[in-house]
């Protein structure tokens, strides 16, 4: 029991957050239920009553919860639709030129530095298992605490520790370019989606690539479950709503700096237009993580360093969500004086009951880390990898902000020249991308605006 509340029995898991497997959807929808405010026990009771193996008794179950009340005392107001936030936003963040002469070595720099932050996460990408603790005691026994490179192999491994799967190609001195990730998938895709439909992108143009282009055994949580909407034939908004209970996590915030990049400057627009890849798929802070990502990035090529990128972000944020009182918290707590460690601690405390892969808590640790920087690439792609939960999507943000922010100049040869300029990807025709190609075709987007 917590908080007085019926729990699911031990039939249930959350395991794989597989969209597939329905005593996933309704461990899952159960949570995501209670983390917005709906009373859903008579529905866990009815669970504990049900079999668990009986796939359409609890297919029916989670499709009942969209039925549930939402319990006295709700104080956020979370919309769906574009008007919507709109309307909640006190007042549209300030757009601003850059010069043209700037603009293709800040894309070329966003680009390299999301890659390798990607690279740099993802050996401890895991985050109920390789915690901020964990990650951190593993590096100084290889002696590489702060992180400041790709995490290094300990050979024996010594016990207690393990690297994922794709570690031999993700680790310090095995990276022979970039290894395929779900976050450089999702930036390349939106690079073709912009070059395709332009401006007059549609949440439906997304689904019809994802289907066409994207195998499902290569996306996952939100992404998942939206595909399977899809391809049963549900139609926008129901994609993102049915037997979905991961719309409110990461999965769009990760897709969201290609839009920042094609709009660098003007971050409500890079907002606005990320809104129409985020709605296939999200909800509620599921959508406004993809909108502050896309800020985040537009931000970057005009501001004077981190604490304005990310105060002239939040501004796309609708007030009174979950989503911005987590940024207000991060940018509180480092006008008062805060460590970086102490942050990461209060930061653990109040937001580290959401799953590691949702949106609330990442977003938050990527404002600490880009707060806490001091506008060094290394700096804070460590920091945000040290923080554990999902750290190569976040090392990805981070090192794209950054990367704007310092230009190629500032991006550590020791992290990039490994990258030789090549991409791994699981797109159908996108396979080993060169990486200057993808900021070349960006550039123009940026420079001839979008049709």
């Amino acid at each position: 029991m917590t908080d007085g509340q019926v729990e699911l029995g031990p039939g249930y898991s959350s395991q794989f957050h597989d969209a597939m497997r329905p005593v996933n959807l309704l461990y899952d929808e159960v949570r995501q239920r209670r983390e917005t405010g709906y009373d859903v026990d008579s529905l866990v009771t009815e669970a504990n009553r049900t079999d668990p193996n009986d796939r359409e008794a609890v297919l029916d179950l989670v499709d009942r919860m969209s039925l549930a009340a939402r319990a006295p005392g709700w104080r956020y107001f979370e919309p769906d639709e574009l008007v919507d936030i709109e309307e909640t936003l006190d007042a549209r963040p300030e757009a601003f030129a850059v010069p043209e002469a700037e603009l293709a070595d800040k894309i070329q720099a966003a680009w390299l530095g999301r890659i390798a932050g990607c690279n740099v996460g993802k050996p401890v990408e895991s985050g109920d298992y390789w915690t901020s603790d964990r990650i951190r005691d593993y590096l100084m026994l290889a002696d590489a605490y702060p992180l400041r490179d790709y995490v290094p192999v300990l050979d024996p491994m010594p016990d207690g520790y393990r690297l994922i799967a794709c570690w031999p190609e993700t680790t310090r001195g095995n990276v022979h370019g970039s290894a395929r990730d779900d976050d450089i998938d999702y930036a390349i895709l939106a690079l073709h989606l912009l070059e395709t439909h332009g401006s007059a992108l549609r949440p439906e143009d997304v689904g019809v690539a994802w289907t066409r282009l994207f195998p499902i055994g290569q996306v996952f949580t939100a992404e998942r479950a939206a595909y399977l909407n899809l391809v049963n034939g549900f139609t926008v908004p129901e994609v993102a709503r049915r037997r979905n209970p991961y719309r409110e996590w990461i999965g769009a915030q990760i897709r969201g700096d290609v839009f920042g990049y094609v709009r660098a400057g003007d971050p409500w627009a890079a907002a606005r237009l990320s809104y129409q890849d985020a709605a296939l798929s999200h909800v509620g802070n599921g959508i406004y993580g993809e909108m502050w990502a896309a800020a985040l990035v537009a931000a970057a090529f005009t501001a004077a360093g981190p604490r304005e990128v990310v105060e002239r972000a939040l501004a796309v944020v609708p007030p009174q969500s979950r989503l911005a009182e987590a940024i207000r918290d991060v940018l509180e707590l480092q006008a008062s004086g805060s460590t970086w460690e102490d942050a990461l601690a209060a930061i653990q405390q109040r937001y580290g009951h959401y799953s590691w892969v949702h949106t609330i808590n990442n977003a938050a640790i990527v404002a600490a880390a880009l707060l806490w920087s001091d506008g060094d690439y290394l700096t804070g792609v460590g920091r945000v990898v040290m923080s554990g939960w999902d750290t190569d999507s976040n090392g990805a943000t981070v090192g794209s902000v950054l990367g704007v922010l310092t230009g190629t100049r500032g991006l550590p040869e020791h992290l990039i020249a490994p990258l030789e300029d090549r991409t791994r990807s699981a797109l159908f025709g996108f396979d080993n991308s060169r990486i200057s190609d993808l900021a070349a075709r960006t550039v123009r987007l940026a420079v001839q605006g979008l049709e």
